[in-house]
């Protein structure tokens, strides 16, 4: 499934009833989707707990080297940005479209908030040194970092998809497949991203 297939899964169907006794909000296609992004990241954060309880040492130095608290102050926005989402999800189930695209549009923007940190945040990687071919923590670092800074972008390209379909008057109580679908592929990107957090800034 491509960027552009999911997004119009998310987008959903002009008129399509929200099912009831669901076990899952949103589209089950996409819950698929869901589930096989969390199966890679788990592949690989296993990968890095392996490749770490064999390399203590240069592990627990490059750690030091990562701005721990710019992490937090991401790890905080990601939440807040989960948080405008349920929000949006209420207000929708409450038929208050306008502050339901009000909440999307504030998750939006912390979602394009923590792009800008951690883009200043691989920038500063860069001036002193991290690269991929440098060490193994680097690679592992670097690619799991910018593979969950894609998967922001892709979020924020699904939501704004939402919004637009919302202001067209696409949702409301009774027809919210799309939101509550985007909801939970933006939840996903905040859980892995608290994981990464604590795995490769914290844990020692």
């Amino acid at each position: 499934m491509n960027t552009f297939t999911l997004t119009a899964d998310a987008a959903g169907p002009v008129g399509r009833p929200q099912e009831k006794g669901s076990a899952l909000p949103g589209d089950l296609a996409v819950w698929i989707f869901i589930f096989a992004e969390l199966l890679v990241f788990g592949v690989l954060f296993l990968a890095y707990a392996l490749a770490r309880r064999s390399h203590i040492e240069l592990f627990n130095s490059e750690q030091a080297l990562l701005d721990r608290r710019g992490g937090l102050i991401n790890t905080l926005v990601l939440i807040s940005s989960s948080y405008a989402v349920a929000c949006a999800g209420s207000a929708i189930r409450a038929d208050r479209v306008r502050a339901c695209v009000a909440w999307l549009c504030g998750a939006w923007a912390l979602g394009a908030v923590f792009l800008a940190l951690k883009a200043m945040e691989f920038s500063h990687d860069a001036d002193i040194g991290l690269q991929l071919s440098r060490n193994l923590f680097d690679m592992f670092y670097l690619s799991l970092t910018f593979f969950h800074f894609m998967h922001v972008v892709m979020a924020m390209v699904i939501v704004s998809a939402v919004i637009r379909n919302t202001l067209q008057g696409r949702y409301n109580a009774h027809f919210r497949v799309g939101i509550e679908t985007a909801s939970s592929y933006w939840h996903m990107v905040d859980l892995v991203w608290i994981i990464l957090f604590v795995l490769v800034y914290v844990l020692h």
